[in-house]
């Protein structure tokens, strides 16, 4: 491999790895990701990679994800030089530029959908992604207003296992649940009501997509209406709710046992 060595950290082309924070994008959709796990999940993966800013160590020990794509950029740097570039402490020794894949049409989505309406937490955001990557669910279902999947934090929470998912952002829920039903899927929501069937009963079908909540707000009564079936765990008396990704990963869990 040809490193390109340090000299100045004040390179051009190295000032994306200081610009791009957590959930924020350039024009050509390009990502910075952090840490070797992630790193190397995602040079295993199809997304196009502009450059690695690295330590010798990280690439002595994983040449042979490195050598995986053909990438151009190759920056060698010490950890103290990383983080001047970055202008922060940093706990791993390895970054990557990438650009994000192309959002994949509403048609073209797989049989399992995990959706969720305007989740606002970053970690919620990866932490749901991994657990969908992790069960065999095959695509994730974002409102513009969320954290995007490929977000630095949410990237880093995930484990960079989100590059496993077909993904869409949507502009306005009801028309896309209209949609999803119109495909073929059973839209079920995820919300406490009197009449939600308990998910250990639940009949799930060979297309369906799992709509979880905003984490204060839950799901309105409009698109709740708008939805197939609502479900609920089963809790103990005095509990209200799990975390968001908690539910999501126990819901995900049982309709695809069930599918």
């Amino acid at each position: 491999m040809k490193y390109k060595k340090i000299n100045n950290i004040n390179t051009p082309e190295l000032a994306i790895y200081q610009q791009l924070r957590d959930n924020a994008f350039t024009a050509d959709n390009s990502f910075i990701a952090d840490s070797p796990k992630v790193v190397n999940m995602l040079l295993g993966s199809d997304i196009e990679v502009k450059s690695i800013l690295a330590t010798k160590e990280y690439y002595d020990e994983f040449s042979h994800f490195v050598e995986l794509k053909n990438i151009k950029n190759l920056f060698l740097a010490t950890k103290e030089e990383m983080q001047s570039i970055v202008g922060h402490k940093i706990h791993h020794n390895c970054m990557l530029h990438g650009v994000r894949p192309d959002e994949t049409p509403l048609e073209a989505l797989g049989e399992s959908i995990l959706m969720l309406d305007a989740i606002t937490s970053t970690e919620n955001v990866g932490s749901i992604a991994r657990s969908a990557a992790a069960l065999g669910v095959d695509s994730y279902l974002l409102s513009r207003q969320s954290p995007h999947p490929y977000g630095r934090r949410a990237l880093r929470v995930s484990m960079g296992y989100v590059s496993k998912l077909k993904i869409h952002i949507y502009k306005d829920i009801r028309e896309t649940i209209e949609v999803l039903k119109k495909n073929g899927y059973r839209v079920f929501a995820a919300e406490v009501t009197p009449d939600a069937t308990l998910l250990s009963q639940v009949k799930a079908s060979e297309k369906w997509a799992l709509l979880m909540g905003h984490e204060g707000l839950g799901i309105s009564d409009e698109v709740l209406n708008l939805c197939d079936e609502v479900l609920t765990i089963e809790m103990a008396d005095g509990v209200k709710s799990f975390n968001v990704s908690v539910a999501a990963s126990i819901m995900m869990y049982q309709l695809l046992s069930r599918s």
